[in-house]
């Protein structure tokens, strides 16, 4: 007979635990993570037309590229996905740190990186849209644009002949 006044107890706890889950799930302050963000779109295609690399700050910037050392100018890629709307200003969160960029080549080549390394918060890869090596505009064989990351060991995400570049969420 001692046993009933620990299972009131055991009974009343349960009681008052099924009560405040729901008051719980509804405060986002005590759930485990932020409540499903809004659906991204998705591919954003970034524009390369000459208005909108025009309208952003050019840098100098170097690479290393199949046993050469260019010495080109453009504009970050980041920069340019931010200021296309393609990226959110400010540290990437939640749903946008499962998104990647896609670079396509007029010849078929392609290569991604995740946004979460290009963003300067997250992973900090540097990668370049640039225009002109050398002091020249680049010819057909490499251009217009072209895609540098210094960073990488090996030149294979350093993509010639760029024509489209994309945003899009991981499936």
């Amino acid at each position: 007979m001692t046993r009933l006044p620990a299972l009131r107890t055991a009974s009343a706890a349960c009681l008052l635990l099924a009560l405040a889950l729901p008051a719980a799930a509804q405060d986002p302050h005590l759930r485990a993570s932020e409540p499903a963000p809004a659906p991204i779109a998705s591919p954003v295609a970034v524009p390369l037309d000459a208005a909108t690399l025009a309208a952003l700050p050019r840098q100098p910037v170097t690479a290393r590229v199949h046993d050469a050392e260019l010495a080109c100018e453009g504009i970050p890629l980041m920069a340019l996905l931010r200021a296309s709307g393609a990226v959110p200003e400010g540290a990437l969160r939640s749903a946008h740190l499962g998104r990647y960029v896609l670079v396509d080549a007029r010849d078929g080549y392609r290569v991604l990186f995740s946004l979460a390394e290009l963003d300067p918060g997250t992973g900090n890869r540097e990668a370049w849209l640039v225009d002109r090596c050398a002091g020249a505009a680049l010819d057909d064989k490499d251009g217009p644009l072209r895609l540098l990351v210094p960073g990488d060991t090996r030149a294979a995400r350093s993509v010639r002949q760029v024509e489209a570049i994309n945003v899009v969420v991981a499936p």
